[in-house]
């Protein structure tokens, strides 16, 4: 029996769960992407898609509507994969099982992907309904948006005429995002030699938890405790006084979220763990003292491995790296000093990986000004050189900037305040949207981008609002309705 019994806009919500059976995460988005191929053959669509998998499917406009202007909607099939420590899911097999609490909607023990699966099934019904009114619309769905943007980025934008873009990939009812910031992704290599590891030591398993993480974005101002710069500040604290050597740190899982957990593997002489334990009793006091009012949850814990540790890194290779986990920047880095609270600029040390022969930190960098992404990337160059690593881009995206004569935003503002008696706030966000990539594809393009209540995303614990997911769904269609005044 579905869990979405008895929930208003059934057809919204029954291709929500529909979607949350196909494995979708970022660079596996093929099974979606046919599904979404399908649906278009199924319905006597037209549709296109490209050798990056986004799909285009078109629908023709209502009676009525025919002299509106072409609208683009726009929302991206990758979701961002992560669970809790010892939950059972694979996310490249395993459907996401969906249960509602209240007026919430959840998965249980993983990432939900209403980021961006509420912006697929609003498109899905919208191409599936005969009575709604609209103008004719353009569905895109791009791939790999949460690591890169590459489908953005590599989107074959011909099949595209229209010039109304309605990106549905934003967080918070009654906002209407009109501005957002550019990225770049950063890859610190660090290489790494090894040692034999000695005799008459013990492997631990020292660990950084509890944190809240969240988006890289969305959440950079709210104070939380980023994992792997934690870990780096306690190893500092530890090494000298108890002489502990590093076999291998692992911390996060994606760039853009912000690291709830990291872990290090170190080699102990066994006498010396009573002192250890009680260090990291004062260290976790410290942590705890820092967050107690944005992320009170965080724990250290040291474990006994069973596992053979055969070797170590050396001594340098250790300082290095800890030492790069200390001084790369991270979090807030500029606020906007035009726009009242927001974040101008920051970057994210999102993941710590130990490979065969170098560690690998990945580093966030966001900013709505140009020279400031690149000022915060060359910081991040220099720490690496000083540290004789290297650092390589990943991926890079454009900035959306703000129109002071988008009659979209008009519209919408007009809509939202004839419907709900009040004024939609027009905000930036610091996150990035693919609407950048899109501006610079398409000349002449206006662009908004809505969304309904969701929290915590980039986390086991995202989740969104039923009834706001069906209010924003009802302000979408009006607004389409009113299309034809443009």
């Amino acid at each position: 029996m579905s869990v979405l019994e008895g929930v208003r806009h059934q057809e919204v919500f029954r291709y929500f769960e529909e979607i949350s059976a196909i494995p979708r995460g970022s660079c596996n988005e093929k099974a979606i992407s046919d599904y979404m191929m399908a649906f278009a053959e199924k319905h006597q669509l037209e549709a296109y898609r490209d050798q990056a998998l986004n799909v285009i499917i078109k629908k023709s406009a209502t009676e009525g509507y025919e002299k509106a202007p072409t609208v683009i909607l726009q929302g991206h099939l990758d979701m961002v994969c992560e669970k809790n420590r010892g939950t059972q899911h694979d996310f490249e097999k395993d459907p996401i099982r969906l249960k509602i609490v209240g007026d919430m909607m959840y998965a249980h023990d993983t990432t939900l992907g209403a980021d961006n699966g509420i912006a697929i099934a609003y498109a899905l019904a919208l191409l599936a309904a005969k009575e709604i009114p609209h103008p004719a619309l353009e569905v895109l769905m791009t791939t790999d948006e949460e690591t890169s943007m590459s489908g953005a980025i590599n989107l074959e934008a011909s099949p595209l005429q229209g010039r109304m873009l309605i990106n549905l990939d934003s967080e918070e009812e009654g906002k209407l995002l009109v501005s957002s910031a550019g990225g770049r992704k950063a890859k610190v290599v660090l290489p790494v030699l090894w040692e034999a590891a000695p005799e008459g030591k013990a492997a631990y398993f020292l660990r950084i938890s509890g944190l809240k993480g969240g988006h890289s974005g969305m959440e950079i101002d709210k104070g939380r405790g980023n994992a792997n710069r934690l870990m780096g500040r306690l190893l500092n604290g530890l090494c000298g006084e108890f002489k502990l050597q590093l076999a291998e740190i692992n911390g996060g899982m994606k760039s853009n979220a912000i690291p709830r957990e990291c872990e290090a593997l170190v080699l102990l002489d066994q006498n010396s763990t009573s002192g250890l334990q009680e260090k990291l009793a004062e260290w976790n006091s410290v942590f705890a003292n820092e967050l107690r009012a944005s992320d009170g949850g965080v724990q250290i814990s040291l474990e006994p491995a069973a596992k053979a540790v055969p070797r170590v890194f050396s001594g340098n290779t250790m300082n290095r790296i800890i030492s790069a986990l200390v001084m790369l920047p991270n979090g807030i880095q500029s606020m906007s000093m035009d726009i009242r609270d927001l974040v101008e600029s920051s970057t994210n040390m999102g993941v710590v990986s130990t490979k065969a022969d170098e560690v690998w930190i990945y580093n966030e960098i966001r900013s709505s000004v140009f020279s400031l992404k690149a000022a915060i990337y060359d910081q991040v160059a220099v720490t690496a050189s000083v540290l004789s690593g290297s650092v390589v881009i990943e991926s890079e995206y454009p900035g959306w900037a703000y129109d002071p004569n988008s009659r979209l935003r008009t519209l919408f503002s007009r809509v939202y305040e004839e419907m709900y008696g009040k004024k939609a706030e027009i905000i930036a966000i610091h996150a990035g949207l693919e609407c950048g990539v899109f501006m610079e594809k398409m000349q002449g393009l206006d662009a908004i981008s809505l969304g309904p209540n969701l929290y915590d995303v980039h986390t086991p614990e995202e989740h969104f609002s039923i009834s706001s997911a069906e209010r924003t769904w009802e302000f979408l269609l009006e607004t389409l309705k009113k299309m034809k005044e443009l």
